[in-house]
């Protein structure tokens, strides 16, 4: 063969080897779309069970590859975020969740319905002090509480035998419930007023069902807001027609 006709078959190989991989890639870029609308869907109504809406739910799958993972039946990672959403009908400022460990069935990618399992979830809520004290109003068993951050600590302000007392306080995670701390209360609150607070802050107040079935893990103070950090494992979704 000459040297001119193994250019020829050179430039063609290479040619179709472009094609191909635009091809694969393509390929690729459309089923990631429908599986992320798929999951989107998916967690949207698992989170509908928890009385959770948004204006938009969007799904990201994450980790090396959408085929070599369709291939395997398992997404290294995908990154739910809900916008505008709001839970128990008390707006929230966002609402996401990262999800580890996605067995997903291959019926997913037809559109059949399917059952996806996911190993880990985690849930990060980001609320306003007043959205947390209506969250936490039917449970918390404190008179009048009212939350606030000022100077970037959260304020805790409760009714105790008839005598208001705002309290400078540290949250706490503990056993799914929110423990509040005192660190501070004016001089002029008597004694007995004082243990009696420091008491009952100290007991928690309680949360609704977070999303997904999660348990509250961390809680942090974040600007004007409230951060709270939760956790699920072994998560089923039903995704598909």
């Amino acid at each position: 063969m000459s040297p001119k006709r193994r250019g020829c078959g050179l430039k063609v190989l290479v040619i179709l080897l472009v094609l191909l991989a635009g091809l694969l890639f393509a390929v690729d870029r459309v089923g990631e779309s429908l599986a992320e609308g798929q999951l989107a869907k998916a967690a949207e109504q698992e989170a509908a069970r928890y009385d959770v809406q948004a204006s938009r739910t969007s799904a990201e799958i994450g980790g090396f590859g959408f085929l070599p993972q369709v291939a395997k039946e398992k997404f290294s990672k995908i990154t739910v975020t809900m916008q505008e959403p709001s839970f128990k009908s008390v707006a929230a400022e966002d609402l996401s969740a990262v999800m580890t460990g996605i067995h997903v069935p291959h019926e997913l990618l037809t559109g059949s319905k399917a059952v996806v399992t996911v190993d880990t979830t985690d849930v990060r809520l980001r609320v306003s002090p007043g959205a947390l004290t209506k969250l936490t109003a039917a449970a918390s068993g404190l008179d009048g509480l009212s939350l606030q951050i000022v100077g970037g600590k959260l304020q805790a302000r409760v009714k105790v035998r008839g005598v208001d007392a705002t309290a400078t306080v540290r949250p706490q995670a503990v056993n799914g419930r929110i423990r509040l701390l005192v660190d501070q209360l004016p001089e002029e609150v008597p004694s007995v007023i004082r243990r009696a607070v420091t008491s009952l802050l100290a007991k928690g107040i309680g949360l609704p069902d977070l999303p997904f079935g999660a348990t509250l893990k961390e809680i942090a103070i974040s600007g004007q807001s409230i951060v709270l950090t939760a956790a699920a494992s072994n998560l089923h979704l039903t995704a598909g027609a």
